[in-house]
């Protein structure tokens, strides 16, 4: 990433969790994301339950994590292409998270949709390999007693599809998953192309619980610098 955009990107997450976003409702933020934000796609239901287990055989469940607002995605080790670079992605969110005091109530976790081949030494390796630091990272597959296709029937219970391809790979696209800390499905960011700090911004709204609407003071820094994004 180049410097300029780390330091832009570093100064609005220090701008937008310097405290509780109290300016909006989650209601007006997502109104406002889904005017600037053409990936971000507003949900409001139950995330699909899930009992995985982690590189060390730990056992996860969506409840695990309650209490934390989680940001979720699926990928397979061997991907060749566009998952790597979803990887790299979720790392520099999550580095820019951790710069910030949502480090404690923020959980990242990827999902493995090829248990067969990702061995716990691959679910390991993986993060080092992207940046992803293992504080607030975890690499999830199937438990031993689960089918080898759970977490693909999971993905597609998250709306979309891992399907195995002749040639052993997996054709699918790619969302970032953001799940409050009820363990509500609050929102997706589609694709690679969204701006990292309007994910970061909206789940600051929820590691603050915005859910009412509040007077609007004179408008914050962070506000300013939307416009520029």
């Amino acid at each position: 990433m180049p410097l300029w955009r780390t330091l832009v990107l570093a100064l609005a997450v220090a701008t937008a969790t310097a405290g509780p976003v109290s300016a909006h409702s989650l209601r007006e933020l997502e109104s406002v994301l889904g005017d600037r934000e053409q990936y971000f796609q507003s949900i409001d239901k139950d995330a699909p339950a899930f009992t995985l287990r982690d590189a060390d055989d730990h056992i996860a469940s969506l409840a695990t994590f309650r209490g934390k607002v989680l940001v979720l995605h699926f990928i397979y080790a061997s991907c060749p292409d566009i998952c790597p670079l979803h990887a790299d992605r979720i790392g520099e969110i999550q580095a820019l998270v951790n710069q910030s005091p949502m480090k404690a109530q923020v959980q990242f976790i990827s999902i493995s949709t090829d248990p067969g081949r990702d061995a716990p030494a691959i679910l390991r390796d993986y993060g080092h390999a992207h940046g992803l630091d293992p504080v607030n990272w975890v690499f999830l597959t199937t438990t031993s007693d689960q089918a080898e296709d759970a977490t693909r029937n999971l993905a597609e219970q998250f709306g979309h599809r891992f399907d195995r391809t002749e040639d052993g790979y997996q054709a699918h696209g790619i969302v970032t998953h953001v799940i409050d800390k009820h363990g509500r499905w609050r929102a997706n960011f589609h694709g690679l192309k969204f701006e990292p700090t309007n994910l970061i911004v909206f789940v600051n709204a929820l590691v603050n619980d915005v859910e009412k609407p509040h007077a609007h003071p004179t408008p914050t820094l962070w506000e300013r610098m939307k416009g520029w994004f």
